[in-house]
């Protein structure tokens, strides 16, 4: 007798997988819940790696202070309803205690100041393993790290010096001070994030899909008008049918024109798409060709 399997099984068993290696692994890791799509599939994968037994990690939010009240709505619920711990990491604490300087000229996002807020949470509660859910299709520098990416002592990464991991056998070994970044999403792309939230019927917020909103042009991107952004002089504001393909900070995650109100509406729009949903939506990305290997070194997400 035979077996075979699809590819979203396959993408589940090897996720499922990574994040059993880490729990026998790791005293103290953390999972990364921002509210958003690949966020909410790192839960489901969670839930079917450990349940009924409760998560053998806390989740972590690394808040700016400017997020979409949608997905932060979204995020207490859904902590709520897994009975798990959430960890709120917030930048403004961070500003207010010195430990970093806002950039207050117009046009700038918090989103770069993630970085000290995030170490300082993994130091403050000793976490040594991080799950993240990026993606290796969403830009160059994520395409690049490994499935188990280590940081040094000061929460860097080094791209030369990663492991190999041959055959699925992932290394967790690390010194004091040291932690892991743990990405189970790696080999899946955004289509398949769309099509397993579909199978699985797995509800995300509501800015995933058309609604209008008034929003502005700025260097061909939609963003939204809200408190944090300032609309730029001689800027037209106008209402428009827009979705959100990645969520993030609202001074930098911009929106795309899209009649999309279904699950299966999105899957049809993104198996169309050639353009990555952060080369379409992420403001930040943009400040250079490395920007997200850049910050990354630094100890970015």
């Amino acid at each position: 007798m035979s077996y075979t399997t699809n590819d979203l099984a396959a993408l589940e068993y090897e996720s499922i997988f990574i994040m059993r290696e880490v729990a026998a692994q790791f005293a103290r890791p953390v999972l990364l819940f921002s509210g958003g799509k690949d966020s909410i599939v790192l839960l489901r994968i969670a839930e079917k790696a450990f349940r009924p037994a409760r998560f053998p990690f806390a989740v972590m939010h690394v808040d700016t202070g400017h997020n979409f009240p949608e997905v932060l709505e979204f995020r207490d619920r859904r902590v709520t309803e897994l009975g798990v711990q959430l960890v709120v990491a917030s930048v403004q604490e961070s500003i207010d205690a010195g430990r970093m300087q806002e950039d207050t000229r117009p046009g700038a996002a918090r989103n770069r100041l993630q970085t000290t807020t995030l170490l300082d949470a993994i130091e403050h509660n000793r976490f040594d393993a991080v799950f993240g859910g990026a993606r290796r299709d969403e830009e160059k520098a994520r395409a690049k790290e490994r499935v188990f990416s280590l940081r040094d002592e000061f929460g860097q990464w080094d791209p030369k010096q990663q492991r190999p991991e041959l055959w699925n056998l992932y290394n967790g070994r690390h010194r004091a001070g040291e932690h892991m970044r743990v990405f189970p999403l790696s080999n899946w792309t955004e289509l398949d994030i769309w099509q397993y939230i579909g199978d699985e019927k797995i509800e995300v917020p509501s800015i995933y899909f058309a609604h209008r909103r008034p929003v502005f042009r700025v260097d061909g991107m939609l963003m939204a008008v809200g408190p944090h952004l300032p609309t730029p002089e001689g800027a037209e504001v106008f209402d428009a049918l827009v979705r959100y393909r990645t969520v993030g900070d609202m001074t930098c995650t911009a929106a795309v024109e899209s009649p999309a109100t279904t699950v299966s509406d999105i899957v049809d729009e993104v198996a169309a798409s050639r353009i990555t949903e952060r080369g379409a939506t992420r403001a930040d990305d943009k400040f250079s060709e490395a920007a997200m290997e850049d910050r990354k070194r630094e100890g970015y997400f």
